[in-house]
């Protein structure tokens, strides 16, 4: 990808990576994603906002190249995790002259993470300004989105704020900004997969930062994954809705079924949920991508876990699923479990909700079955459903 002009003086110069489909060897990219990096060219300095992956190197830098640029006096860190940060050593040692601006918790990072000296360091404390001649940086720390070390920058003359993984997504593209027909619906649900499955756990962080872009103003949000934002208002106010407490009447039920017991419970319940009017999305664990569960975490109202009962437990991929669940803290409001046993299901019950505990939710009384399920314990699960149902219509708001 060539370096690309967002306003006069200000480009965009990351990298694209097309074919990479695993982040953090856990996070699936369907869309593959972007390393953003960003040049600012002011009348006596120049700055540049953020690296790539270092596999991406060499497309990095002949988008400098292609820009003529002879000098970076300042690099500017906004988060230490090497897919933004890990070309700085490679920036230095082209550029042996500039000085690496971050707060002093991402230095210590930097350093643990690069190895980076002492001496290429110019830390910055929230609100400081860094005057570029006709263009001026401003910093404000911006703590767990996602890391405890990441900040915002803030072109004040240009009124773009550079957010680093805040607002982004995990898209890979040739298009810049967010504006096309084309790419719009593609931005907003990768977004929110981004969010599901990163910024999720912050929420009540966000609603701060939030709040800082509301006063800001600003004209575009340039994040590091992703599209350059235009239309600022309606991804925040996406986001706003995000963390906010409001859920939608939707009932997601995570399963797996090893001899089809727990799956004819699935099915039954999902169909009894639906006659009662509730959104129902059943998922199973086996063949799922767990990026969509996530996504619908974002908005469930409940999350009705089945599994069978195996070696004394819940199934492996169950309780896999409860502990990035248990991470992602969602706000959810009423959790249960059903499921089929052999000899003993109250285990598997306890399994599960151990491995919730961060989830702050009402849990509702299980239904278990031993064996195949049975005419009575079809009638328990049409009792379940409609008193699942009614709970989940009087909370819901979306």
């Amino acid at each position: 990808m060539a370096a690309k002009k967002i306003k006069e003086g200000v480009y965009w110069v990351g990298a694209v990576d097309w074919d990479r489909v695993l982040f953090d060897e856990l996070v699936s990219l369907p869309e593959g994603t972007s390393y953003n990096a960003y040049l600012i060219k002011g009348s006596k300095k120049t700055a540049l906002i953020d690296t790539v992956e270092p596999h991406k190197r060499e497309e990095f830098f002949r988008n400098l190249e292609e820009l003529g640029v002879e000098r970076i006096d300042y690099v500017v860190s906004n988060h230490a995790e090497q897919d933004h940060s890990g070309t700085i050593p490679d920036v230095l040692e082209r550029f042996p002259d500039a000085k690496v601006v971050t707060n002093k918790k991402c230095k210590t990072m930097l350093i643990d993470l690069l190895h980076l000296p002492e001496e290429v360091f110019q830390v910055i404390d929230e609100g400081e300004e860094l005057p570029l001649g006709d263009k001026t940086l401003q910093f404000f720390m911006a703590p767990w989105v996602h890391w405890p070390e990441t900040m915002f920058t803030w072109l004040k003359e240009d009124r773009i704020l550079f957010t680093c993984d805040f607002l982004g997504s995990h898209i890979a593209t040739s298009e810049l900004f967010d504006t096309t027909d084309e790419n719009r619906a593609k931005v907003y649900l990768e977004t929110k997969r981004y969010y599901a499955e990163i910024m999720m756990p912050f929420r009540n962080f966000i609603k701060k930062h939030l709040a800082l872009i509301d006063r800001l103003q600003p004209e575009i949000i340039a994040p590091s994954h992703g599209v350059v934002i235009k239309d600022v208002e309606f991804m925040t106010g996406a986001y706003k809705r995000w963390v906010s407490d409001e859920v939608k009447p939707m009932v997601i039920i995570p399963f797996v079924s090893m001899h089809e017991s727990t799956r004819h419970m699935v099915d039954y319940l999902t169909s009894e949920l639906s006659k009662e009017g509730v959104i129902v999305r059943p998922y199973n664990l086996i063949t799922a991508d767990i990026g969509n569960v996530a996504m619908d975490l974002v908005d469930a109202a409940a999350v009705v876990i089945a599994s069978p009962t195996v070696l004394a437990g819940a199934h492996p991929s169950v309780i896999s699923f409860a502990y990035l669940m248990n991470g992602l803290r969602p706000k959810t409001k009423f959790l249960s479990v059903i499921g089929s046993y052999g000899w003993n299901g109250k285990v598997m019950v306890k399994h599960v909700q151990d491995t919730l505990k961060n989830v702050k939710a009402e849990w509702l009384e299980p239904v278990l079955v031993k064996g195949l399920p049975k005419e009575e314990d079809y009638e328990k699960l049409s009792q379940f459903a409609k008193e699942l149902a009614a709970k989940v219509k009087e909370v819901s708001t979306l």
